[in-house]
């Protein structure tokens, strides 16, 4: 999925600072107008000036529910994970690396950009298309550390994920470890992602090197005394074994985390990079990629997604990159900015 804001501010991402203990701070959503035909709205909780980064989790939005499809052409990733999770509705996703797939409620999507990827995504609507499906679910981006971020990009689809079972809750788990149970999805960084839902008092098992993160969808959880609802991010800080919550009757929410994130970042419009001139050399090979035919845009930096040609109808077409602000970035460190 992208960022489809029109006119996307640069993120500075510093690097986490170790030593943060255990707390519960809510940090709030932010209703982002993505713009389009159709005029979707999402809500954002990361990156925020003063908590860019969870562990590798870097960017965090939440749709729907909503009978608003899903009409993003192909556009370009670098330098990330896409980490696709539907909650209602089903969505088509297409890549430069020659997938073309559908995503299910239950069915996880990652693309690793590495280097360079375009893909589209479409909700999957009805023959008669007589009513709009309902539509909800959650986009996130992991950052790729150094290490990775440069190698070639590749996709993969998990329909049968793992299920922990505790008392009072179950689990999938999504990315990464949780309860002793292993997702089979490709990271590259120490992480953890979990889609939860119980009731009552809960104990929830967690690394203690990990930071963490809860975002409530539906029901409320109370934690260390502090009522978490849906919408904002609850940020929990690290060094917890366990997290111990009092759950509404069926409540569900996501668990993220992982090790803090040791390298700094700059994010701008679906770029994760290093520097202000390594994105706007992204952004300058993206939109030369317009003026190449199909086959020369095919070996280009991002690639070609099949299926969007001139006579593809209302999915013809890319997303041009929007313009870069006019000035460069200044070095910034973590936490409240002036």
């Amino acid at each position: 999925m992208t960022n489809l804001e029109p006119a996307p501010t640069e993120q500075v991402c510093p690097a986490a600072v170790e030593g943060q203990g255990p707390c519960v701070q809510l940090w709030p959503e932010r209703e982002v107008p993505l713009g389009g035909v159709r005029a979707m709205n999402v809500y954002r909780t990361l990156p925020q000036r003063g908590l860019p980064t969870v562990g590798a989790w870097c960017f965090l939005d939440s749709f729907g529910p909503d009978r608003v499809a899903m009409s993003v052409l192909p556009h370009p990733h670098c330098g990330l994970q896409t980490v696709t999770w539907p909650l209602e509705g089903a969505v088509r996703h297409r890549d430069s690396v020659g997938s073309d797939v559908v995503v299910k409620p239950g069915e996880l999507n990652i693309m690793t950009a590495g280097n360079g990827i375009s893909h589209s995504e479409f909700s999957v609507l009805p023959a008669t298309q007589e009513e709009i499906p309902m539509s909800r679910g959650l986009q996130l981006w992991v950052a790729l550390p150094d290490a990775h971020r440069h190698r070639e990009p590749s996709f993969e689809q998990h329909r049968d994920l793992p299920v922990v079972n505790g008392e009072g809750f179950t689990a999938t788990v999504m990315v990464g470890e949780f309860g002793g149970v292993l997702s089979p999805a490709t990271m590259f960084s120490p992480i953890v992602g979990a889609d939860i839902t119980g009731s009552g008092a809960l104990a929830l098992p967690l690394r203690p090197e990990f930071e963490h993160a809860v975002l409530v969808l539906d029901g409320q959880l109370v934690i260390d005394g502090v009522n978490v609802t849906a919408g904002p991010l609850a940020y929990l800080g690290a060094g917890r074994n366990e997290l111990r919550v009092e759950a509404e009757p069926d409540t569900r929410f996501m668990l993220l985390g992982g090790e803090p994130f040791g390298e700094d970042l700059l994010m701008w419009w679906n770029f994760v990079g290093r520097t202000h001139d390594e994105v706007e050399k992204a952004r300058e090979e993206w939109e030369a990629q317009g003026l190449l035919d199909d086959n020369a845009a095919a070996t280009a930096r991002f690639g070609l997604v099949r299926g969007h040609g001139p006579d593809a109808g209302p999915e013809a077409g890319r997303i041009p990159a929007p313009p870069l602000p006019g000035v460069r970035l200044k070095p910034r460190t973590r936490g409240p900015q002036e």
